[in-house]
Order: C-alpha cells, then structure tokens, then sequence
C-alpha cells in the first residue's frame, strides 16, 4: 500500500471539484482496509472511505485526514438452488461489470441497474435503484468493518434501515460501517411485466417480447447512453436530485394549476413527483449558469454536469439556486443524492 499525501481529490470525484486530502492509500483487501483504520486512529487522523467517487462531492477545503479508497476484489457463487443462486460481490468491484457478469449468467435482479456508475460497496449506501428495482431487493447480507468496535460485521438487509435512495449508512451510522462485499440473491427466472414506465415504452416501441436478463439489460443501457452522459467524458454525478416524495394533496394542487403531472404511486399512500419534471418547469431545462460554470444536461435535467465551474463552492451555489426556485414555484423541497464531503 502506497500513501499518497497531498492528494488532489479532484481525481477522486466524478464531479471533479474539491481540494486536496492530507493522505490517501487504496486498499486492495479486509486486511488492508482494517489496517489503514488503525494507522488512522493510532495518529489521530479522521479518516474516510470511498469508492470511485461517482456520488461525492469534495469540498474547496479538501480533508485533513486520511481518505481510504476500496479496491476490494470478488465475485463469488456462494451457494444456489432450483430458483436463485447467491453471490458474494467484493466492495471495490466495479457495479456494472457486476452487473453484466450477473447476466451472463442468466440471473435476474439486478439488469435494470446496469450502467450505473460506482462500485458494488456503494450501492447499500444510497439504496441504489433504476427502472424499478433497487439494490434492497436482492441484498440479503453485508459484510462492513465496524469501526466503532473495531470488528466485521455481517448486516441483514433488515438492518441496513433501507428507503428511498437511503440507508443507515447515509444517516445515523455513517461512516461507522466500512462495507468490504455484499451478497446477493438473484433469481434464475426472468423479470416480467409490469415494467416501469420509461423501460415498458422502451420494449414496446422496439417490439421486444424477450425479457431475458440479457435483453433488459441491453434496454436499459440504450436509454441511459441516449439519455445520460458517461462520467468518465462529462463531469458530473449522476441524478443530482431524489423524486420528492409528496401527499396526494400536493399533487392534486399541482395537477389544479399545470394540468396533467407525471407521478407514480409510493409507500404510505404518498405519490412520488418526477424532479426532473420540476427542474424543467422552475426554468432549468438545458441550462448554463454563467455565474457558476454549471448546467444542467440537455436530455436529463436531474443531471448537473460541471461545464466550467472553478470550485466545489461554485456547484453548491449553483444547487441551492435550482433548490430556491423549486420550492419558490411549487413549495416542494428537493434533495439531492451526491454527498458533498467532509
């Protein structure tokens, strides 16, 4: 393991914004990541641990401790039967070769998450979820380094106080549980109708009656490339926002001024509102801020996309101006997925 000190954290971000971090070492096993713990806390050290940064954003003020980031490796079948077989997927792995390996082999649960940035230890951390499935639907147990005692875990999925786009590993215990793989359960039957809306438009306008793993997956990833740009040639981290989940009242205000809404069903008889439907009409659609350097991305306005902004203060300024006039025009609050660190 190689400590890097002064470390520009721009390269560790897809947003590519922040300052420097005083020291950062990758880590490629348990082992090494409970080491690099220790070696922080025996020299007083904060300390953090990350992926590829798809979902970060560093501050200008960068981090004066040490940032860890996962290289663990691992694809392991674990144990199957007539319906599932069970996988235990390394933290470092990166999603979408996960994702296509899964397919590969016929498996069925996770092709509606293909394309999505990240590595597969950062998926429990934000719920991550696409077209109708979410990473709580097949993640039966993780294993996380617990450095408030200093021991591996393994959590349930009941433990991992999953919701919409967040766990306990974004909220009341972040940063205690350093995830190092994750198992799935994922199902030898393929995935069936209803399909989410945009994905069942997609099939139908294709003619596509297979919905073999294969076949969703290659859906999927057509709209996401026609729809979303590659991070690794446009800086930026994805869907900014979450849908605001809402009362139907809300909805029904909204649908009495602008006509028909777009809105699906959520838990607890609440409605889920599309973001990028707000973003559109508070002003925000195919948008360049010239004050900042940010914009908004032509065919997704929920992806805020680093055009030329200098600095990380320059995207939060940029944020809070499109979360001002969203809850100005429909008093709805928006909230957004990327974390900005520390």
């Amino acid at each position: 393991m190689e400590m890097i000190k002064n470390a520009d954290l721009k390269l560790y971000s897809t947003m590519r914004l922040g300052g420097k971090a005083a020291f950062l070492i990758e880590v490629g096993s348990r082992d090494e990541l409970i080491g690099a713990v220790k070696s922080a806390k025996e020299h007083g050290l904060p300390f953090i641990v990350i992926g590829t940064g798809s979902n970060i954003v560093w501050r200008d003020e960068g981090y004066n401790g040490l940032v860890i980031v996962n290289r663990i490796k691992g694809f392991d079948i674990i144990s199957e039967d007539d319906v599932s077989t069970y996988i235990t997927i390394g933290a470092g792995e990166e999603w979408d070769h996960v994702v296509q390996r899964s397919v590969e082999m016929g498996l069925s649960g996770i092709e509606c998450l293909s394309l999505i940035p990240g590595t597969a230890g950062a998926t429990p951390v934000q719920n991550v979820g696409a077209y109708g499935q979410e990473i709580a639907q097949t993640m039966v147990s993780l294993t996380a380094y617990d450095a408030q005692v200093d021991k591996l875990v393994t959590l349930a999925t009941a433990d991992c106080g999953f919701g919409y786009r967040n766990s306990i590993f974004k909220t009341t215990a972040a940063g205690r549980y350093l995830i190092t793989d994750i198992t799935l359960m994922l199902s030898k039957t393929n995935l069936m109708p209803p399909f989410y809306a945009s994905l069942a438009s997609y099939l139908e306008q294709h003619n596509i009656k297979d919905y073999s793993p294969a076949s969703i997956r290659n859906a999927v990833i057509d709209i996401r490339q026609h729809k979303l740009p590659d991070p690794k040639l446009v800086a930026n981290n994805g869907s900014f926002m979450a849908n605001p989940v809402v009362d139907r009242s809300v909805l029904a205000n909204l649908e009495d001024k602008y006509g028909s809404v777009p809105s699906w069903p959520s838990d607890n008889d609440k409605v889920k509102i599309p973001a990028a439907w707000l973003i559109d009409r508070a002003g925000f659609h195919d948008y360049y801020d010239e004050q900042t350097g940010m914009a908004t991305w032509p065919t997704q306005s929920l992806v805020f996309i680093n055009k030329s902004a200098k600095s990380s203060a320059d995207l939060i300024k940029f944020v809070d101006k499109v979360k001002t006039k969203v809850k100005q025009d429909f008093n709805i609050e928006l909230s957004q997925e990327p974390l900005i660190l520390p």
